[in-house]
């Protein structure tokens, strides 16, 4: 069976406390770590001092507790379970005691993590037992074995790489776990006991959300909860698993039960952010001291193809969702208004020319001047825009560009290109009743000539109306469509396209709207094939598969570098029986074969600006050669082939 690669299956622990009863307490661990073992997890982590609870205070400097802790600890490290596992306990060394996190794996106790930030404010005061980490010697016996001690100390197994700091440390100015990531940690493990204020845990989310983001790392976050001690505080067993800034698995706080979440962390996403971030590795200090260690192979990479997939998957990541939506497109429309208004003020016109075709693309474009004009206070009327109708346009189209062309106020032509392009077949032997690529490709360049002259002649920007998914796929006539004097969309994909055009054409209202929803609901299509009764015989579909499966190939590659065949994996789990096995593989060699072929229209594409976290312009995210080969991508797309076959 294959597998998804690069994912690490984490899970985060809140046991039921029993207050100083380690022995209780192991058997609640044990459970929980029964659970993980058997959800395939890599690893899992547990709150801070979670073998005796945190709130035992005095009793915590008695040999009778600590010793029923290290107990507790060599009960769990006889499970005969795969998953790694934090722990965390007091334990004495040298004669001082520290607060620490017991990190273990395959029955051997790995290393112990000292706590190094201890609070003592407020309804805390932990300097009244534990020493800080730094203090600590850098090894003890335990347990018959050399046990590595530190706060810099790197477990690392194949897949992943793990670095622990403790509750407090992550409350500080200079967390350990930027240092620690910076030299190597592609995990953070934290064994916590923050007590529950109003607001308090928004704060924490956010604060663990930020670190994640920082240090693009998956970072484990496991509270104390049920059954500490109430004398002062509540704990409400807070556990989340966190990557690169967003949470991927929560648990349900305040249960009075022990409670988990279960997660995949991509780790092959963040070791891509990382070599992207040409200054993630400097100034990280001393280098971390390296703890190896091993799982069983047989799932060191969690998910079987055809399994669920523990973590987020949007089948349309490039659109926002819920509450976000409106908020987002409307920071969109700003950046591209923005930055047409900046464009045309540093060219010193009040003017724009738009072909306008009825379709989403230009819609948008048209939409988005009209409210760029309506935020300077610029007469619509120096929106110009042209219908330029040739050898395939469709009724329902033209029909629609006229309309919305009306009700916006602007400047309105209608320029047909059929004897333009007639003469131009004529002029270089063209047979018209051949509808080969130089055939569509004469009308694409035809418009884009009306609309550069046509600037010219007005003193006006020539805007284009290309979006990034075309850019992507080379969906566009090189020096056609293509080429303009400045875009707003070429960082906008498809699918985002339809809910900015929906949301722009409410925006402006009125008779517009109704307008707007047929242009949504009009298929796709170049319209450069005539069908003699002027309905559409293109679909832009049906030739390169569904835009939503290449939005998502296009994501995933430039967010997280996956290969073809993960793109595959991710797509069935997205998906569903949406689409068939066979008909995203379609998508998928597609998407390969233009994505490399046709590298050279995005060379020279035209400025605009970027308006999210994927851009493929040569001046910002996307620098690759014209003459790239595709062989070592579609070799995997083959594999999957062959596979299937």
């Amino acid at each position: 069976m294959s597998v998804l690669p690069g994912m690490i299956r984490t899970m985060v622990a809140s046991p039921r406390v029993h207050l100083a009863n380690p022995e209780k307490n192991a058997q609640e661990i044990a459970e929980l770590l029964r659970t993980a073992d058997a959800n395939g997890a890599d690893l899992c982590v547990f709150p801070e001092l979670c073998l005796c609870g945190y709130t035992c205070a005095d009793l915590l400097m008695q040999d009778v507790l600590l010793h029923g802790c290290l107990n507790a600890l060599k009960t769990l490290l006889s499970l005969p379970v795969r998953t790694a596992f934090v722990v965390g306990l007091p334990l004495e060394m040298g004669g001082r005691l520290y607060n620490c996190a017991a990190v273990a794996a395959g029955g051997r106790l790995l290393g112990i993590v000292p706590k190094e930030h201890l609070p003592n404010h407020n309804e805390f005061y932990e300097r009244r037992w534990f020493e800080p980490g730094h203090s600590a010697p850098p090894h003890i016996m335990l347990f018959e074995q050399d046990v590595p001690v530190g706060q810099n100390l790197c477990f690392t197994c194949g897949s992943f790489s793990l670095g622990v700091e403790i509750c407090e440390d992550l409350w500080v100015p200079s967390p350990p776990s930027g240092r620690l990531c910076m030299k190597g940690a592609l995990l953070i493990a934290n064994p916590s006991a923050g007590n529950e204020l109003v607001t308090k845990h928004r704060y924490r989310c956010e604060l663990i959300a930020q670190q994640s983001a920082r240090c693009l790392c998956g970072y484990l976050y496991a509270g104390a909860g049920y059954g500490e001690s109430t004398t002062d505080m509540v704990f409400s067993g807070y556990a989340g698993i966190y990557e690169n800034g967003r949470v991927l698995g929560e648990n349900e706080r305040f249960a009075r039960e022990s409670t988990y979440a279960l997660a995949d962390v991509d780790g092959d996403r963040l070791r891509f952010k990382r070599r992207q971030n040409r200054s993630f590795f400097e100034d990280g200090g001393e280098p971390l001291r390296d703890i190896p260690f091993s799982l069983a192979p047989s799932s060191s990479c969690c998910t079987a193809e055809g399994s669920a997939l523990l973590r987020p998957l949007s089948s349309l990541p490039f659109v926002p969702a819920g509450t976000e939506r409106d908020l987002r497109t409307e920071e969109i429309l700003m950046i591209q208004t923005t930055a047409l208004l900046t464009r045309m003020e540093r060219v010193g016109t009040q003017r724009v020319v738009i072909g306008v075709s009825g379709g989403l693309d230009s819609t948008l474009t048209l939409l988005a001047s009209a409210y760029a004009f309506d935020r300077a206070g610029y007469d619509r009327s120096g929106i110009l825009a042209i219908t330029m109708p040739g050898l395939g346009t469709g009724n329902r189209t033209l029909k629609n560009a006229l309309r919305l062309m009306e009700l916006i106020g602007c400047t309105a032509l209608t320029i047909p290109i059929g004897k333009a392009v007639a003469q131009h077949f004529e002029d270089i032997g063209q047979d018209p009743s051949v509808h080969d690529i130089c055939y569509e490709n004469a009308q694409a360049r035809e418009r884009t000539q009306i609309v550069m002259d046509y600037a010219n002649k007005s003193g006006a920007l020539a805007l284009g109306t290309g979006d990034l998914s075309e850019l992507a796929l080379g969906w566009c006539t090189y020096n056609g469509d293509q080429m303009s004097m400045y875009n707003m969309s070429g960082s906008v994909p498809k699918t985002l396209i339809r809910h900015l055009v929906r949301y722009a054409g409410g925006k402006l209202g009125g008779s517009i709207v109704p307008i707007v929803e047929d242009i949504l609901d009009t298929p796709i299509s170049p319209e450069l094939i005539p069908s003699g009764s002027g309905e559409l015989t293109q679909r832009t579909e049906d030739t390169l598969g569904a835009y939503a499966l290449h939005d998502f190939f296009l994501y995933h590659m430039m967010d997280s570098g996956a290969s073809p065949r993960k793109l595959f994996l991710l797509a069935q789990q997205a998906f569903g029986a949406s689409y068939s096995r066979e008909e995203i593989l379609r998508a998928l060699r597609t998407f390969v074969h233009r994505f490399f072929t046709q590298q050279f229209k995005r060379s020279a594409m035209p400025d605009g600006p970027k308006v999210g976290s994927v851009s493929l312009s040569p001046r910002g995210d996307w620098r690759m050669p014209s003459d790239a080969q595709e062989t070592l991508w579609m070799a995997e797309v083959d594999a999957l082939d062959k596979a299937d076959s």
